[in-house]
């Protein structure tokens, strides 16, 4: 049988948790010479399994379809899928005969209805993973929030002190501040606070007029008054 081997590695998975795209391959093709298993092609994504989509692990399963391979090697099931779409995916060329076999070095897998079970649960923990490290993650933001604390870049006229808390940046503040009243007035227009920014040297990353689109965000973000407001709770 021959067989397709597929490596991801994504942002979201820090080194120190799950082996770097090179020893994913390492470790695939000692674990092929071993158990004297035929690969006739190494797909290689950085990319996160969180979402479908992948570009690459379609090319894998366009493979199963077509006939080209028989079998997936991969290191672990997390490799394969972290989503429900993905894995179900899998496990249907399972159930049709166009995935014939799964090999992983840290896994075992059988094309038995046990087999499959087990996959299921692999696949299952795999989306509970990333499922509860979004929820980890979230629960710190909200946290950090609830302390006085911005857990993103600093809002334009703010910059972060040494405790993460934003100060009034000393450049730009005045500024920010003379445009919340310039507007107040109701005499000037947008391209009016655009100007007056870049005649005061104020510029956007790219050293252009501040766009109107930030403009307008600006002059509704509670943040300008001291309230925090992220995913739609205000702190």
């Amino acid at each position: 049988m021959k067989y397709v081997a597929y490596c991801r590695k994504s942002t979201d998975e820090p080194d120190r948790q799950i082996l770097s795209i090179e020893a994913q391959i390492a470790e695939v093709k000692e674990f092929a010479q071993r158990e004297n298993l035929e690969i006739v092609n190494f797909i290689i994504e950085s990319r996160t399994a969180r979402k479908p989509g992948r570009p690459e692990f379609q090319k894998v399963l366009q493979m199963l379809e077509t006939g080209k391979v028989g079998g997936i090697i991969s290191w672990h099931p997390d490799r394969l899928a972290r989503n429900s779409i993905d894995s179900g995916q899998l496990i249907y060329l399972l159930d049709i005969g166009k995935l014939l076999d799964l090999k992983f070095p840290t896994f075992w897998f059988d094309n038995t209805p046990q087999g499959k079970f087990m996959l299921n649960i692999a696949f299952g923990q795999s989306k509970y993973y990333v499922d509860n490290l979004s929820e980890n993650v979230r629960r710190g933001i909200r946290q950090k929030l609830r302390r006085g604390e911005w857990p993103s870049k600093a809002p334009f006229g703010y910059q972060m002190d040494s405790t993460k808390k934003l100060i009034v940046d000393r450049k730009t503040g005045k500024y920010v501040k003379q445009i919340f009243e310039m507007y107040a007035t109701c005499r000037y227009t947008y391209v009016d606070l655009q100007n007056f920014l870049f005649d005061h040297k104020i510029y956007s990353k790219h050293g252009n007029k501040i766009d109107i689109g930030t403009l307008k965000r600006i002059l509704i973000d509670p943040i300008y008054y001291g309230t925090m407001k992220m995913k739609g709770e205000f702190f």
